[in-house]
């Protein structure tokens, strides 16, 4: 896995966690910077995509459930939430190229969500994609 796949993915986890324990993605972040609960401590890139999340939350949010047809950010399973989350601020807001950033998503859903999940993701970051010039 590349470096940067795995710094996606613990970007992902870290979020996923803080949803599950009901706390701020921030905190728990500051958190794990003090005192890694990994061999490996965090690295700069996770840092920055948790960080990019937390600073765009209300917008990144409200972009999901305004073009996620028929699905509510509710009704998503929380691992999608988060991969749809790093996923639409790396597309809305990150420095890679779009389309990078939606592959890397599609194939942390394919890896740790269900079999409905991979496509779904895949279309809906895809559509803020299109969108994306229109919103600013």
């Amino acid at each position: 896995m590349a470096a940067r796949t795995k710094s996606r993915r613990r970007a992902i986890d870290l979020l996923f966690e803080a949803e599950q324990r009901k706390v701020n993605a921030a905190d728990l972040l500051r958190e794990r910077l003090a005192a890694p609960v990994t061999e490996a401590p965090l690295n700069e890139f996770t840092a920055d995509l948790v960080t990019g999340v937390v600073e765009h939350w209300t917008e990144i949010n409200d972009l999901l459930t305004t073009y996620s047809q028929g699905w509510s950010l509710e009704r998503m399973p929380a691992v999608d939430r988060a991969i749809l989350r790093v996923g639409a601020f790396e597309v809305l807001f990150g420095e890679v190229p779009e389309g990078v950033a939606i592959s890397e998503a599609v194939g942390i859903a394919t890896e740790l969500s269900t079999d409905d999940s991979p496509k779904f993701v895949n279309g809906l970051l895809a559509r803020l994609a299109e969108v994306k010039p229109t919103l600013a």
